[in-house]
């Protein structure tokens, strides 16, 4: 038999919500969901499926993700988060609530640097929930701010995010990068705003008035480890490397210092190190390629010209189509993976986007912002879950707080769909010829 376009929606997206109701992991069940439909439909044979995986893994930009992986894991395990969190305590540690701006600021450094935002809330996380805790710190509030802060680490460049969106959309993952940059800021800035707050409210300390000397000796501590978003992105914008080149360049930076200039990283380290990035980079990449799967197939049966269809129809306009598809990635957030989610809600709305005259640059910062807050949203919250672990609570117990400040985070991403220019500015100043 030959299936229609809306029975072929209803059986892989119902099959899909199913799976994932009945507790099925959402890379699994993103495959498991087409069998029904190959089995069904003449026209399939389960090695289209195979093959439009393997298609998903024959790509040279993704070897990006688990370099950068392994260059997150190489920070950590070698002891260069603590020196960022030094130089971050020298800049910001004097300012009421010191330790909670502390949290933002080296958010905003480590991201820089690894891409991944549940490198960030584990690696920070293990030393300033603690820390702030010792100090007085409402626990909720400790592990509240880590897990939003962390959300950066997939907004300010680099981002794996963005090289996976870059390589699904076919865009300049350079422009993504600089696009993510200025919302990033603005996002740490909302953050730090925040914890002020906070801070006058619940007399928070500040964490030190640092001398010049202190903050000279954090500043050579961290200066080498700061170097590597300006060999990342700086290669990537000037033409001289690829995304996956300038991945392997922060890998074998990040290895260096540990293992020659800090000299915290041994050769009996490495194994545990590569096993860890191993088991990271496998679970986003065969999420990728079930992901790629289940989007081939909606395409097939056209469900994306459905949606496309549907929600021209109702001509929103500019702002209330961008308000729509910031609605759709943050509850699909809520559930699914931001990888799996980006493959397959970003290629179907990507139409409808540009059908209301919104630039792909500004509806990939949209869509990458709205999903980093899923990080921190239950059920899924990946950084909220790892955050909460640490601090030793139930995550209902902190959503009051992590509600308190994704507050104005959101306000920061409204900004952006009003005013688009803030993303798309810095991508268009520097790279006028790839950015268009």
């Amino acid at each position: 038999m030959i299936i229609t376009t809306g029975v072929a929606c209803s059986i892989l997206v119902g099959g899909f919500l199913f799976l994932i109701f009945i507790r099925v992991p959402v890379a699994f069940a993103l495959g498991i969901a087409t069998i029904p439909i190959v089995m069904l439909d003449i026209r399939l044979t389960p090695f289209i499926i195979l093959d439009r995986m393997f298609q998903s893994y024959n790509s040279f930009i993704l070897l990006a993700v688990p370099f950068f992986l392994l260059a997150a894991n190489l920070m950590n395990s070698g002891k260069i988060t603590a020196r960022l969190i030094d130089f971050a305590r020298v800049l910001t540690g004097w300012l009421p609530g010191g330790l909670g701006h502390v949290n933002v600021a080296v958010s905003m450094l480590f991201a820089g640097i690894s891409g991944s935002s549940t490198a960030d809330a584990a690696g920070c996380g293990k030393i300033l929930i603690p820390a702030m805790v010792k100090e007085g710190y409402d626990t909720r509030f400790a592990v509240a701010i880590t897990a939003c802060s962390s959300v950066m680490g997939v907004i300010i460049p680099p981002s794996i995010l963005m090289v996976v969106w870059g390589g699904v959309m076919q865009m300049s993952v350079g422009a993504l990068f600089l696009a993510g940059a200025i919302p990033g800021l603005l996002i740490g800035g909302a953050l730090m705003a925040t914890v002020y707050g906070y801070a006058k409210v619940y007399d928070y300390p500040i964490a030190l008035k640092p001398t010049f000397a202190q903050f000279w000796k954090a500043f050579k501590g961290a200066f080498l480890a700061m170097l590597t978003p300006v060999l990342v992105i700086g290669g990537i914008v000037g033409g001289i490397v690829t995304p996956t080149e300038s991945a392997i360049i922060a890998a074998a930076y990040a290895l260096f210092l540990g293992a020659f200039v800090y000299r915290t990283v041994t050769f009996r380290d490495l194994g545990g190190i590569f096993y860890d990035t191993g088991r990271f980079a496998s679970i986003s990449l065969f999420a990728i390629g079930t992901a790629s799967a289940f989007g081939w197939m909606l395409a097939f049966y056209n469900v994306p010209r459905m949606v496309v269809d549907g929600l021209t129809a109702y001509q929103m306009g500019y702002v209330g189509t961008a308000l729509i598809i910031a609605a759709l990635f943050l509850f699909f957030g809520l559930f699914i993976d931001a990888i799996p989610t980006i493959i397959i809600l970003g290629t179907v709305l990507l139409p409808v986007a540009t059908a209301a005259g919104i630039h792909p640059v500004a509806f990939a910062i949209i869509g990458i912002i709205s999903l980093a807050f899923g990080l921190v949203t239950p059920p899924y919250g990946l950084c909220l879950l790892i955050s909460a672990a640490i601090g030793g609570l139930n995550v209902v117990n902190v959503m009051r707080d992590v509600v308190i400040i994704l507050a104005p985070m959101l306000l920061i991403l409204l900004l952006i769909i009003l005013f688009p220019e803030i993303a798309l500015w810095l991508p268009r100043t520097l790279m006028p010829m790839t950015f268009k």
